[in-house]
């Protein structure tokens, strides 16, 4: 099935891109949730180790779904003050390579707070069932593949929260499975979205 998409380049040469790249995530969460839309991926075509990029790409296989994001109110409104470039709606090439991002919620265990608020309730749970709560602990690092934050608000509780994404080259294509921020995920999810790493310099 064919596949479209577009993108949104963040022009400040400062911005903040983990602040940017969440708020046209929350932008289009909103947007599916309300709608019931599924299969709606999110690519990230300037990612590198460094950085998660000042680019963000959303894909799907209805041309009319994005057409109708990418006219939202943030995205017009960024546009109009110069803060963002919005790119047409366009047909994914044939041939394109494909790739995996991946929202891992493990990560966040290796931060402190974190970790400090984790071994509470395990304390809690060891304490509830008559227990000595003695946590084993684990002083050897553990390697990671590169992963980048990207900073969300929640339009309910009003809580700021982080998106730990991973990147991950795939062989083929698999079916649209993303939760409702655009990722693929440890493991129900494995969606796979278009490598537009190449056409960067087009919009």
């Amino acid at each position: 099935m064919k596949r479209y998409y577009f993108m949104v380049r963040f022009l400040p040469e400062q911005a903040n891109l983990a602040l940017l790249t969440g708020r046209c995530i929350s932008i289009m969460h909103g947007f599916i949730c309300k709608r019931e839309i599924q299969g709606l991926g999110v690519s990230f075509p300037a990612w590198s180790d460094a950085t998660v990029g000042n680019m963000i790409a959303f894909v799907h296989t209805d041309k009319g779904v994005l057409n109708e994001l990418r006219l939202q109110g943030y995205f017009r409104d960024m546009q109009e003050c110069g803060f963002f470039s919005v790119g047409n709606v366009e047909a994914v090439p044939d041939g394109c390579a494909e790739v995996r991002f991946k929202r891992n919620q493990n990560i966040a265990k290796i931060f402190v707070g974190e970790a400090r608020r984790r071994l509470k309730r395990l304390e809690k749970r060891a304490l509830a069932r008559g227990e000595v709560f003695n946590p084993n602990k684990n002083t050897e690092p553990r390697e990671r593949e590169a992963f980048h934050r990207i900073a969300m608000s929640s339009g309910t509780s009003k809580q700021d929260y982080l998106l730990h994404i991973q990147r991950t080259m795939v062989r083929e294509r698999l079916e649209p499975m993303f939760n409702s921020y655009g990722f693929a995920t440890n493991k129900q999810l494995n969606g796979t979205v278009p490598n537009l790493a190449y056409l960067v310099e087009t919009i």
